[in-house]
């Protein structure tokens, strides 16, 4: 197994050395903040669309969903059809609105029309918690992708990877900004859809272009036999686990909108228009890619077959580099090393790609929003750029420590259901105060305030005590049970807490909303009127 290692840390190698040197020609003289936070907002819908792509197609999709397709069929589709379907939502509710309103975070769009720092501190200790969680699922993807490659020979291989990555991407974003992020997005997706269809192609040549027959194989490989393509293997059998699925479903759907990788994205092209026109980009390339993952999630379980790829790693993370291995010819096999080391470094690329943009949208709200408001509270001549760009780098390498350290204690999770689980403290705490500020009139600080901390708390306190960190063999703490709430996703309680922690705050709100305000936002969404 040595040649596929040697010739993966090469095109591992290769990728790094484009992606650094992209980093250090991009970043010179980029010293503004909107430079720093939006790429001076100079992109085209084309290139920001395959850059919202490559935020948004992570190892949870990659590899964790492939991984869940292979394992439970029918039941892990339904997480791409969350995952895909949500962004109908984005294109008709927030993204024009989004590029309208704000000019570099999630808290500018609420500070139009609230009292600026209670909203803003909110919105940004919410965005962290957000991208942090997404950051441990890149992680822990990374270091599974990295202990297969090195056939467990290195124990410690997974904790130095994840180190690596780590320092890694504070580097793309310290040192390159938005723009150098974007460009690493752009060739991360490209390299992934052409990896993704070289083998969906391979897949369905060992079958003859016959879905059926590759349907069949697939339920024989899963040992599950015609339970393999119908609902319930993973999220069936009692009332509890149909629950569980729900609560996904929701978190998939909503969460999406309330990503703060996501929101900053459409800051980066010029007009609302553009930020639509991205958004119509991304659909495609993620819809394609999600066929591609569907076919891949099947093919491991044709080929590999689920109970190898789950001896190989319990969650299903390494089912695509095992496909691969196997469409090559098998371990020791020239084509098998080939392809096994693309698939690797493709991952690679991939985690890279998210996990900088995940640093700089969280960075982006220390600076600019607890930072910024705090320094604006004592110095309202406000804050210089260059000081909230240094803080954005030093905010950038003390997020990347917490999530290694985070990641070190949650290695055996599967990736699709960490990021599931960031979603849902997306739907639960960004989404509500999102919708409710663009919409409700009588929305007040207040109610932003209660709506941000009315679903951020209870889906985090909800998702300690789920059986996602402690009570399984699966969890974070396997030898220890606190899990108290059943579900491993919290969405179905903490997404309606949102909503109702908004309402009831506004109703309570000792000062009313200004209607002036809102009149103002309402024209300034809809029209661009007044934009940055």
């Amino acid at each position: 197994m040595v040649g596929h290692q040697a010739l993966a840390l090469a095109l591992f190698t290769a990728f790094v050395s484009i992606t650094l040197a992209i980093t250090v020609w991009v970043g010179r003289g980029r010293r503004s903040s909107e430079e720093f936070f939006s790429g001076g907002r100079l992109f085209s819908p084309l290139e920001n669309g395959f850059a919202i792509s490559g935020d948004y197609l992570s190892a949870g999709s990659f590899l964790g969903v492939s991984g869940l397709i292979a394992l439970y069929g029918y039941d892990g589709v339904l997480y791409l059809v969350g995952f895909f379907v949500a962004w109908l939502g984005v294109l008709m509710l927030v993204a024009e609105l989004v590029r309208n309103c704000g000019r570099f975070t999630l808290a500018d769009v609420l500070s139009a029309r609230m009292s600026e720092r209670p909203v803003r501190i909110a919105a940004g200790i919410s965005s962290i918690t957000v991208a942090v969680l997404y950051l441990v699922a890149q992680l822990v993807g990374a270091g599974s992708l990295v202990s297969l490659l090195l056939d467990g020979e290195a124990a410690h291989a997974r904790t130095w990877t994840v180190v690596g990555v780590g320092a890694l991407m504070v580097f793309y974003v310290v040192f390159g900004g938005m723009r150098a992020t974007t460009w690493i997005q752009v060739v991360k997706t490209a390299l992934l859809l052409g990896g993704s269809a070289v083998l969906a192609f391979l897949v369905l040549a060992r079958f003859h272009g016959d879905v059926g027959a590759l349907l069949r194989a697939a339920a024989h490989g899963s040992g599950h036999g015609a339970a393999y393509l119908r609902p319930g293997l993973k999220y069936g059998g009692s009332p509890l686990a149909r629950l569980d699925f729900v609560s996904l479903g929701l978190a998939l759907v909503l969460g999406t909108a309330g990503l703060p990788h996501i929101l900053v994205r459409f800051y980066t092209v010029p007009t609302a228009r553009a930020a639509r026109r991205s958004v119509v980009w991304a659909v495609a390339l993620i819809g394609a890619f999600y066929l591609m993952t569907m076919v891949l999630g099947l093919g491991a379980a044709a080929l590999v077959g689920s109970g190898a790829v789950r001896a190989s790693n319990a969650a299903g993370n390494t089912a695509v580099p095992l496909l691969a291995l196997h469409l090559g010819g098998g371990a020791g096999s020239t084509g098998g090393t080939v392809l096994f080391a693309v698939v690797g470094s493709v991952a690679f690329a991939t985690i890279l790609a998210v996990v900088a943009g995940l640093t700089l949208a969280s960075s982006a709200s220390v600076a600019h929003d607890l930072y910024g408001s705090v320094r604006r509270h004592y110095a309202p001549s406000g804050t210089p750029d260059a000081r909230e760009v240094a803080v954005a780098r030093l905010a950038a390498a003390a997020i990347g420590v917490v999530a290694i350290v985070l990641t070190l204690y949650a290695q055996e999770l599967n990736v699709a259901v960490v990021v599931g689980v960031a979603f849902a403290v997306a739907a639960s705490a960004n989404l509500p105060v999102l919708l409710l500020t663009l919409f409700w009139h009588r929305f007040t600080t207040r109610g932003a305030v209660w709506a941000v901390y009315g679903g951020l708390l209870p889906s985090v306190a909800l998702v300690v005590l789920s059986p996602v960190v402690s009570g399984g063999p699966g969890a974070i703490f396997p030898r220890i049970d606190f899990a108290w709430f059943p579900l491993q996703n919290p969405g179905i309680v903490s997404i309606p807490l949102g909503f109702l922690a908004g309402w009831l705050g506004t109703v309570l709100s000792p000062v009313p909303a200004d209607p002036g305000r809102h009149a103002e936002v309402e024209v300034r969404s809809l029209t661009g009127a007044g934009a940055a």
